[in-house]
C-alpha cells in the first residue's frame, strides 16, 4: 500500500484527492494537515511514501517546508500541488528537492501517474506546465536567484516595515505577539540573506517584493 500525506489548507483539494483514490487497493491518503507544523508532527509519528504538498500554506510556504522535510528525509517522495503554472516556483521547487509538480485541476489518471513515476525515482512535470521546466531547471545557471516566496503573513508584515513600523507597533496593529513577529523578521532575513533590517527592506526592493 502506497500512503500519501496531503498538506494543503484547504479541506476540498484534500477530499477531492481522497476521492480520486478511494477505490485504489494499492494506494490511499493515509494523513492530512492543513498547517505546516502539523504536517511536521505527523511526520515525526508516521510514515508515508508520498507527500502532495501545496506550495502556499498559511504558516510556511511550500518551498520552506520541503526543504525541512528533505533535510530529515530523502528517500519520501515529493509532489508539489498549485493552483497557477509559474516557471520560477517550479524551478524552485526541484531545486528543494521536491520529485514532482501537479496543477490542482489535475485528473484522476494524472494523479496517479504522477504518483508512481516518482515512486520509480523519475521527475513528473503536470502535462499542463511548460515542457522546458525540467530543460531549464538541469540548465539554469546557479549564480541566478529567484526571488524568494513569501507567506502571506511575511509579506504583510514586510510591507508594514517597509512603511516604517516597528516590530511591537506590527504585533499590536496584528493582534500577534512580538515575539511571533521577531520570528517572521527572522525568516524574513534568512530568506533574503540580510544581516539587518534596514538591508532586509533594500534586498527586498531589488526583488520587488516591495515598492
Amino acid at each position: 500500500m502506497v500512503n500519501v500525506l496531503v498538506i494543503d489548507d484547504h479541506p476540498l483539494v484534500t477530499g477531492g484527492i481522497s476521492v480520486m483514490l478511494q477505490n485504489r487497493q494499492d494506494i490511499a491518503v493515509s494523513g492530512s494537515a492543513q498547517t505546516a507544523r502539523e504536517a511536521l508532527s505527523l511526520l515525526e509519528k508516521n510514515s508515508y511514501d508520498i507527500i502532495l504538498l501545496d506550495i502556499s500554506l498559511p504558516d510556511m510556504d511550500g518551498l520552506s517546508l520541503c526543504r525541512e522535510i528533505r533535510k530529515q528525509d530523502k528517500t519520501i517522495k515529493i509532489i508539489g500541488l498549485t493552483s497557477t503554472n509559474e516557471t520560477g516556483i517550479i524551478t524552485q521547487l526541484l531545486r528543494e528537492g521536491a520529485n514532482g509538480f501537479l496543477l490542482k485541476n489535475m485528473d484522476r489518471t494524472e494523479l496517479l501517474e504522477a504518483v508512481f513515476q516518482t515512486l520509480k525515482g523519475k521527475i513528473y512535470l503536470s502535462k499542463a506546465a511548460n515542457e522546458k521546466v525540467l530543460e531549464q531547471f538541469v540548465s539554469i545557471d546557479n549564480s541566478i536567484s529567484q526571488p524568494p516566496l513569501l507567506t502571506r503573513r511575511e509579506k504583510e508584515i514586510l510591507q508594514l516595515l517597509n512603511e516604517g513600523y516597528t516590530g511591537p507597533q506590527i504585533a499590536q496593529k496584528l493582534f500577534l505577539s512580538p515575539y511571533t513577529i521577531e520570528t517572521h523578521r527572522k525568516n524574513l532575513m534568512q530568506k533574503l540573506n540580510a544581516t539587518n533590517s534596514r538591508l532586509l527592506l533594500k534586498l527586498a526592493r531589488q526583488n520587488k517584493l516591495i515598492e
